[in-house]
């Protein structure tokens, strides 16, 4: 009787949403009820943001959008006997109604997500194996040290887990490639990570081929190791002390858990928040993912494994036959299979490892490739809405996070369609100037309102859609092919520990400065069709604005791909530890104030080192985390300045043998407090009106430096072009 009496009661509250959204008001009570909501909406944000009313405040908005959509599909679309018209106009349908099914997904997953856990830290429970899986295929030897060296350090008892180091760059079959260069490279590389591994106490594996990627590599590690759990790094990706006591003890709780995920925090910028200089002051763009989103999908155990920072039971594992390999996202993959079997994940917000993400834009844009590609295959080959054993949120979860991929599609016709109007005068959206006032502008701005209440602190204003907006442009073509080939994708390393000596223009950059030149085209066009067709102003100055909002995109853009030269490639993370610092075999106390991955500055107070010397040689002598005990490690003194406390000394890490990886890690990586007090240091909601004032000011200073980059680089190209002919014409 109850569960009859529910189900009428869900099926009054429809009837009455049926009846409010498909109710025929005039255009004014429309705008009147627009303005109501809201200003409803900010009142709410303004007195109670949380709980009910949160969720009060996103009905309120989910009712302006979906009396859009009833508009939307009953009064503007073009005749279907006008070809020209309608063709464009219901791809402006479909891409408008994809974006309003995104929207009800993410209400689904993250409109109430669930509170960070606990830490474990203090669990006193059984203490499983662990296997420690660093798979790599190019990386740099020091940037393995640390990583390894990190994971060696994790405070875990030794006897119960076993670092492993899988090189998928020493195989066989490359060590005995028909291209010496090749073969003499991985052979080099063979001896040198198995003496590394050696040195830092670490297992070195690799295998006969190349085959299935980095799934395939793990793959061999599972056959090769015996623990009870798996943890996954990146070779970039440093644990810090606590991950395994962090994590470990979910999986005693729980004997059908398979995955416990954290959060991927990085020590660098990523080319759009350096470029933009908003890394120190915004927060990341994968804070919103690991922030809120992956909170969310844990809620409906749908949160899924990203790769690395993750802890996997072996028996799940072995259920599946191991990693799946059949996309180049073998990680999202192997959790929908398992999560299909009725293996339960956990994700737990904190960050624990520390890694570096891709500094150049192109670098960036192949990842964004890979990932976008891998989730197509995904949809493709698994299909999670109908995939067996998934409960029907969690198919609502992976249908959020693999569609989400499909934006480039709709990016690219929000972009052109005002040119089709401008430049054409093709009529793909019927509605006067009034309406789009009271229904469009309206679901508009309620939709930032809404995502401002579900992201707020994570996410700023206008910054989800330049990310959009900056991937669409290589990122279409890129799902197009996987869609047309499914299987051509391969797995590509991302590079990472790059760094810029000099300023350029990404060479990936050039579509975006010709995007720009067609919508300041389309500007002036708007101009001419308000003074030569003024019975049309209207519509003409509604469809201007809209280009307008494109053309400030990409402007934005622009800064975006015009590459800042920085030599330090991550960024330094606040720290206060007491050293001892040796110069010219004088030790004086000192205060190490912040470290990156290359470097670390010294304070030292009252000192007078007037013989210092850029590039001289000097010890830091600190306490470590890992065993208590004083360790010396070498460095080299890059720059220093006096300052009010005494003498900042910049230092570059000089280590020459394993202790010294081992010191660096611990000064680094130990500690994920640093980590999580740096995060916590740029999160802020601005709101959605200040948000769009300082976006507004960025947008106007990056399209001026962009359009500098530009033509210096025109200039650049001149020069070396006359150049070149001018030794051509000499005797």
């Amino acid at each position: 009787m109850r569960g009859l009496l529910i189900v009428l009661q869900w099926a009054i509250a429809s009837v009455a949403v049926l009846g409010l959204v498909t109710l025929p008001i005039s255009l004014e009570t429309q705008l009147v009820a627009g303005l109501s909501v809201l200003l409803a909406m900010m009142i709410l944000k303004l007195v109670r943001p949380d709980g009910i009313w949160r969720l009060i405040a996103l009905a309120f908005g989910t009712a302006i959008v979906m009396r859009y959509v009833y508009w939307r599909t009953t009064s503007t679309l073009p005749p279907i006997n006008q070809p020209e018209n309608f063709i464009p106009g219901i791809l402006l349908y479909l891409a408008e109604m994809y974006s309003v099914m995104m929207l009800a997904l993410s209400l689904f997953v993250v409109a109430q997500p669930l509170p960070s856990r606990p830490s474990r830290a203090k669990f006193d429970g059984r203490l499983p194996t662990v296997d420690v899986f660093i798979p790599t295929y190019n990386e740099e030897p020091a940037l393995l040290a640390n990583t390894i060296a990190a994971a060696m350090a994790m405070d875990y008892p030794k006897d119960r887990f076993t670092v492993w180091l899988l090189d998928d760059g020493g195989t066989l079959q490359k060590r005995n490639s028909d291209r010496l260069a090749e073969a003499d490279n991985a052979q080099l590389r063979h001896a040198e990570l198995q003496q590394l591994a050696s040195d830092l106490g670490a297992r070195y594996l690799t295998r006969e081929r190349n085959e299935h990627a980095k799934a395939g590599n793990m793959n061999n590690g599972l056959e090769h190791s015996t623990g009870e759990l798996i943890a996954v790094f990146d070779a970039d990706h440093a644990p810090a002390r606590d991950f395994l006591k962090e994590t470990v003890g979910y999986f005693d709780e729980d004997p059908r858990l398979f995955l416990v995920q954290t959060p991927h925090f990085f020590l660098n910028p990523d080319p759009i928040e350096r470029n933009l200089r908003t890394f120190e002051k915004m927060p990341s763009e994968n804070e919103m993912f690991y922030g809120v989103i992956q909170r969310g999908l844990d809620k409906w155990n749908a949160a899924f494994f990203c790769g690395s920072a993750a802890v996997l039971r072996r028996a799940a594992l072995l259920e599946t036959n191991g990693f799946s390999g059949v996309s180049i996202t073998e990680d999202c993959e192997t959790a929908v299979e398992l999560h299909s079997r009725g293996w339960h994940s956990v994700y737990v917000d904190r960050p624990l490892i520390a890694g570096l993400q891709p500094a150049t834009f192109a670098s960036f844009i192949g990842q964004r490739s890979r990932w976008a590609q891998g989730m197509m295959q995904i949809l493709r080959f698994r299909f999670p809405p109908l995939k067996r054993g998934l409960s029907f949120p969690q198919r609502l979860c992976y249908m959020s996070s693999t569609l989400f991929w499909l934006f480039p599609f709709a990016r690219a016709i929000f972009l052109f369609v005002p040119l089709f109007y401008l430049f054409f005068d093709l009529q793909i959206f019927t509605a006067s100037g009034g309406e789009f006032m009271a229904y469009t502008l309206a679901y508009m701005i309620v939709n930032l309102m809404m995502q401002n209440y579900l992201y707020g602190a994570f996410r700023w204003p206008w910054i989800s859609e330049l990310y959009e907006y900056v991937q669409t442009v290589h990122l279409l073509p890129a799902v197009v092919s996987v869609m047309i080939n499914p299987s051509k994708p391969t797995f590509k390393v991302t590079a990472k520990d790059e760094s810029i000596a000099q300023s350029r223009l990404s060479e990936i950059g050039r579509p975006f400065f010709v995007i720009f030149a067609v919508l300041l085209a389309a500007v002036a066009m708007t101009a001419y069709k308000v003074y030569a067709e003024p019975y049309k102003a209207d519509v003409t100055l509604v469809v201007g604005g809209w280009n307008l909002l494109n053309l400030i995109m990409a402007g934005c853009a622009l800064g975006v791909v015009s590459e800042r030269g920085e030599r330090a490639a991550t960024r330094r993370v606040k720290v206060s530890r007491r050293c001892d610092f040796n110069y010219d075999g004088k030790w004086l106390k000192g205060t190490i104030e912040n470290v990156s991955a290359n470097g670390a500055r010294v304070v030292v107070p009252g000192a007078e080192l007037d013989d210092l010397a850029k590039g001289a040689d000097a010890t830091l002598r600190f306490m470590t985390f890992a065993d208590d005990t004083e360790g010396a490690l070498p460095v080299k003194i890059r720059n220093f300045e006096r300052t009010t406390d005494g003498i900042a000394i910049g230092c570059r890490y000089m280590p020459q043998e394993a202790r010294h990886h081992r010191l660096v890690a611990d000064l680094i990586f130990a500690n994920s407090r640093q980590w999580e007090q740096f995060q916590l240091s740029r999160r802020g909601n601005p709101g959605l009106l200040r948000g769009t004032f300082w976006f507004l000011r960025l947008a106007l200073f990056q399209t001026y430096r962009g359009l500098v980059y530009f033509f210096r680089d025109l200039r650049g190209r001149t020069e070396i072009k006359a150049a070149g002919e001018a030794a051509g014409h000499q005797p």
